[in-house]
Formats: structure tokens, C-alpha cells, sequence
């Protein structure tokens, strides 16, 4: 019952991903230019919360600040194409009834995007509307460009054996998340990160360095296995060690 039920809203996700396709995509512009003249931010759904893993990319940026984001869906449906072992990844696509919370961050150098559309080069980077960011933080949402990486369809694809969920991933994803909810202050921000994130799946696997004595490179290790357990219980309890491990 439980595969079923993850395949059947694969499927409502995938038809409704391939109906409302970005014109990015269908226009083969995936990575267009940005204008010089206004501010310019990317939109952060998945490791680029975590701000350590967003400077590995470019320092030539400014604080996250927490949002919502209205009309995209987050999930677990992107797929790797690594040669050898591969994971999925996180992704959004356009869902008009859905949203998510994650972050913004004003990139304060437009050369950096040419660093950030390398790491993530088989997404498209696609405008979001203004009316459908909302900050957390109360403050002023400014003028501006904001960006955000939309999955490429030819990479929609659901967890499985092949590619599953790695736990070093989830780790980054959800650090974040708790770093948000700390400095911001704002309570079950980190659980709304697993609550708007779709396709957890019982293909996972714990890939962390020390599985059993996590919080020796993964100092929030902890506190995400309990948010894990408390969210997503069913799934978190089925996770399996890396065969490497």
C-alpha cells in the first residue's frame, strides 16, 4: 500500500510537471541573463539553506532570510546522473496549489551566477513572481529579480534502488533548515521543511561518515533524526545503512 500510494502521487506530480512545463525549458533558455540594472536573488529550497554549503559555490552573497513560496512544489524527484552510484535529489515544479518554505539570498556579484548555474546545471533557473514570495522574518521584501532552479523533465524521477535518498543530503537540507528556525526564531520552521517536501521514500539509505556516532561530522545530527522521526516516522524507520558502510 505504502509504494503504491508513493507511485500514485509520483504521477499526479509527473502529469502535472509535464502540463505546466516552464517557458524556460520550452524555449531552451535555461540559464538566461540576468538584468544588471536590479537586485538580483536566488531562491533556496534544498542544500543552499545551509549556508556553509551555499558559500562552497560563492561568498559573493548576502544573508539567507527565511520565506514561503507559494505555487511550487518541493520533492524528492530529481534524479543524479552520476556514473556509478547516484542519489535523487530535491527539486521543485510548478504546482499552482502548493508551497514551501525555504530562503532567499541576494547574490551581491552577478559573475556568481555563472557558479551557481554550474552547480546546478541540470536544473533551469526561472524568474519567481514577487507576490509569490512572502518573508518570515517581517521584514520588506525589496525589489528585484528572484530567481529559482526548476527541475529539467527528463530528470523527474521518483527515488528508487538505483537512486535512492542519501542521508548526508537530508542532513544538509535540514541543518539548514534548523539554522533557520534558530536565528529567526520561528518555531516548527524545520518541521515545515519536511512537511512541504513530497516522495520520501522507503529507498534510503544512511550514507554518514560514522552512521552510529553521527554527531562526529553532522553536529545537528540529533536533533534531525528526531525531527525525522517525529514528521515521518514510517519512512525514517525503514532507512538501511549504505552497503559501504
Amino acid at each position: 500500500m505504502l509504494k503504491w500510494f508513493a507511485l500514485r502521487s509520483f504521477n499526479i506530480i509527473f502529469l502535472s510537471f509535464l502540463f505546466q512545463c516552464s517557458n524556460a525549458t520550452e524555449s531552451g533558455d535555461c540559464h538566461p541573463p540576468v538584468n544588471s540594472h536590479q537586485p538580483q536573488y536566488i531562491i533556496a529550497y534544498g542544500s543552499l539553506i545551509e549556508t556553509v554549503s551555499k558559500n562552497t559555490t560563492s561568498r559573493e552573497n548576502g544573508e539567507n532570510q527565511p520565506v514561503w513560496i507559494e505555487h511550487y512544489q518541493r520533492g524528492w524527484f530529481s534524479k543524479g546522473i552520476s556514473i556509478g552510484f547516484s542519489t535523487t535529489y530535491l527539486g521543485v515544479i510548478k504546482d499552482k496549489n502548493v508551497g514551501f518554505n525555504g530562503a532567499i539570498f541576494r547574490v551581491l556579484n552577478n559573475r556568481a551566477f555563472k557558479d551557481f548555474d554550474a552547480r546546478e546545471k541540470y536544473y533551469c533557473r526561472v524568474l519567481v513572481p514577487i507576490h509569490a514570495i512572502h518573508l518570515l522574518n517581517a521584514k520588506k521584501l525589496h525589489a528585484g529579480q528572484y530567481w529559482i532552479y526548476e527541475m529539467k523533465p527528463e530528470f523527474l524521477s521518483p527515488p528508487s534502488s538505483n537512486y535512492p535518498i542519501v542521508q548526508s543530503y537530508v542532513d544538509i537540507f535540514l541543518s539548514g533548515c534548523l539554522q533557520m528556525e534558530e536565528k529567526f526564531h520561528l518555531k516548527n520552521f524545520a518541521a515545515r521543511c519536511v512537511q512541504t517536501t513530497r516522495d520520501w521514500s522507503v529507498h534510503w539509505v544512511n550514507d554518514r561518515i560514522y552512521p552510529r556516532r553521527p554527531m562526529v561530522y553532522q553536529a545537528k545530527a540529533l536533533a534531525i533524526d528526531a525531527l525525522l522521526q517525529q514528521q515521518i516516522p514510517t519512512f525514517f524507520n525503514q532507512v538501511q545503512l549504505a552497503t559501504n558502510n
